[in-house]
């Protein structure tokens, strides 16, 4: 047996562990959860992710003497499918376990990894991510918010916007200006600050979900040590742009499983009779939507093993994961305004309320905030632009 195939066997024994792990350790977790599952509750989130790295389920890829795993990349994106699978929801510190957990471990100083690792490890401080400004969205390296230096470190003033989990986070890796005067892409610097710093005030934005998941971040004078500067001053674009690559290989599985097992929901629903006997799936404008969506869904699985394939060999992230991101984006919002025209007026039958379907309730939760997917990360008209001007060859503007 070749080393490919042992490897393929291993990661399948792997598989069949973890499955047997997950589906018994949430389903525990979920039945004693006070008032039962909760999966889209922070608190709830929280407690699932503290459980997870209690359990050892943290730092699969680091090396294992910062208190890692060692993991290869192969079995990483196991865990996250299986995690995906058994249906328990993505955590809180995604933003410190999958961004700045790597970022530090390439440009950290001994002293940096030796602080901040363990919190993350334990999951005992949360991070969040000082990126989008009001003005500077989606082009990041026009961020204003300046970082002075002044005796023993910065001093930092600016207001961020769309931080996921800034009111719950202790740490938050801020992008800053440190030299005014170098071209937007240059003179900028990746500053790690205390939360708890004096001048440092959060605000959280309320959703069309009812949530308030995102938050505007101000920073007023605050001072940020020198031995906070992550790499070295000026190259903060550098930092982050790495930073950015880190999740490239596991970054969609979750959420392509999670497209999947909605895709099949919608398949039910659409054989499935309405009140008057009729059943949506006779219907060939139904049946067309759906079979788009699962070719979508096929087509979107296979450049998630690209580019799973492409990290594993080391390869340089490029343009084609503005293609994942559009598609999916897109493609998801398609799925869940299905789900909605299937649902009809039960799509509005309080969550909570007497007679509430959990299912419709669920899709149409999903559907308000699949209204968020075409602007995170990169709004769609910039992922065109990318794919224009980098992948197609087209002149810029």
């Amino acid at each position: 047996m070749s080393r490919l195939e042992n490897a393929a066997q291993d990661d399948a024994a792997f598989r069949l562990e973890l499955r047997g792990w997950l589906t018994s350790a949430y389903a525990a977790f979920a039945r004693d959860w006070p008032g039962g599952a909760a999966p889209r509750d922070l608190d709830f989130r929280r407690a699932w992710e503290d459980t997870l790295c209690a359990q050892g389920w943290s730092g699969l890829g680091w090396p294992e003497a910062y208190g890692g795993k060692g993991l290869p990349l192969s079995r990483q994106a196991v865990f996250h499918e299986e995690h995906a699978r058994c249906g328990a929801p993505l955590g809180v510190n995604l933003i410190g376990h999958g961004i700045l957990a790597p970022t530090l471990l390439h440009f950290g100083t001994e002293a940096q990894k030796r602080r901040f690792l363990p919190g993350i490890l334990a999951n005992r401080e949360v991070w969040c991510q000082g990126y989008s400004e009001p003005g500077a969205g989606s082009d990041l390296a026009s961020v204003r918010t300046r970082a002075e230096p002044v005796a023993g470190g910065y001093r930092l003033n600016g207001h961020k916007i769309w931080t996921s989990f800034a009111d719950r986070a202790q740490w938050c890796f801020v992008l800053a200006r440190t030299d005014p005067q170098a071209p937007k892409h240059r003179g900028l610097s990746f500053l790690l600050v205390d939360m708890g710093s004096a001048g440092v005030r959060v605000e959280p934005i309320r959703q069309i979900t009812g949530e308030a998941e995102f938050c505007e971040v101000f920073f007023e004078d605050v001072f940020v040590p020198q031995n906070l500067l992550l790499g070295e001053e000026n190259q903060g674009w550098k930092v982050a742009m790495a930073a950015a690559s880190f999740e490239r290989g596991t970054y969609f599985i979750p959420r392509l499983v999670r497209f999947a097992q909605e895709l099949d929901l919608v398949r039910r629903l659409a054989l499935r009779p309405d009140a008057y006997g009729h059943v949506p799936a006779s219907s060939s404008a139904v049946r067309h939507k759906w079979a788009r969506l699962a070719a979508d869904s096929h087509v979107l699985a296979l450049k998630s093993q690209r580019a799973l394939a492409g990290a594993m060999r080391g390869d340089p992230p490029g343009p084609e994961g503005s293609s994942t991101k559009i598609h999916w984006s897109e493609a998801h919002q398609r799925l869940l305004e299905l789900s909605m025209q299937l649902l009809g007026e039960t799509a509005c039958v309080a969550e909570n309320g007497e007679g509430a379907d959990e299912q419709a309730a669920a899709l149409a939760h999903a559907y308000l905030w699949s209204r968020a997917e075409t602007i995170l990360a990169g709004t769609s008209e910039i992922q065109r632009n990318i794919i224009a001007e980098q992948m197609l060859g087209l002149p810029k503007g």
